[in-house]
């Protein structure tokens, strides 16, 4: 199981632009970060190079097991999850089809993606194609994935932002069911998460907080 991840003086470069150098940051087992940060800053690169899918620069990002060292890249395979600002559901399945898609391709079953829906309050929408769906509720089918196919790290990035008041509360519920459990949470955010976290700023010059 994943217990700690290490980013050692990391630097990330968009295009022609150096997002930031030297950042330095630990998360272990039942701790939440909140990145924060003007738009542009890295919040989402970070999240993206934690993931794998963006190669930094100079630095290492490194992830360790109560036994010590994670080959990174099985890490990645089997102990987070990433959810993006764009949700990247395909509008013509309806949303059990694609929220059972997402369950089984990370290792869920039927039953896991059933009870996940149920969690976050999708039941009545199941049957509709997600073209259909507003932008609050397309988010929870996206996040009914952190249900269906309990991972360790949860990469997520503005998590909060379409959700209205009483579906914000039940995911931050579900954020501190996480974290009890010994999950993770490094999270892109404008608005505060709902749970006890670090707060760290990225600017144009690296991480402080």
């Amino acid at each position: 199981m994943l217990r700690t991840i290490r980013i050692k003086d990391l630097s990330l470069v968009r295009g022609e632009r150096r997002l930031f150098s030297g950042l330095d940051l630990e998360l272990a087992a039942g701790e939440a970060v909140a990145l924060t940060g003007r738009n542009g800053a890295g919040k989402t690169s970070l999240l993206r190079a934690v993931a794998g899918l963006l190669r930094p620069i100079d630095g290492a990002i490194t992830f360790e097991g109560a036994a010590g060292a994670l080959e990174a890249e099985a890490a990645r395979a089997e102990a987070l999850h990433l959810v993006g600002h764009h949700d990247g559901l395909k509008s013509i399945r309806s949303a059990w089809e694609e929220l059972l898609f997402q369950a089984r391709w990370t290792g869920g079953s039927e039953a896991s993606a059933r009870a996940a829906a149920a969690r976050l309050d999708l039941n009545r929408l199941l049957d509709l194609e997600v073209r259909r769906l507003s932008a609050g509720q397309r988010r929870r089918v996206a996040l009914a994935r952190l249900l269906a196919s309990p991972r360790t790290l949860w990469l997520l990035d503005e998590p909060m932002a379409p959700l209205d008041a009483g579906h914000r509360e039940g995911f931050g519920a579900l954020m501190a069911e996480h974290l009890a459990g010994g999950g993770m949470i490094l999270a892109a955010v404008h608005d505060p998460l709902p749970v006890p976290c670090r707060v760290v700023e990225i600017g144009a010059q690296g991480m402080q907080g």
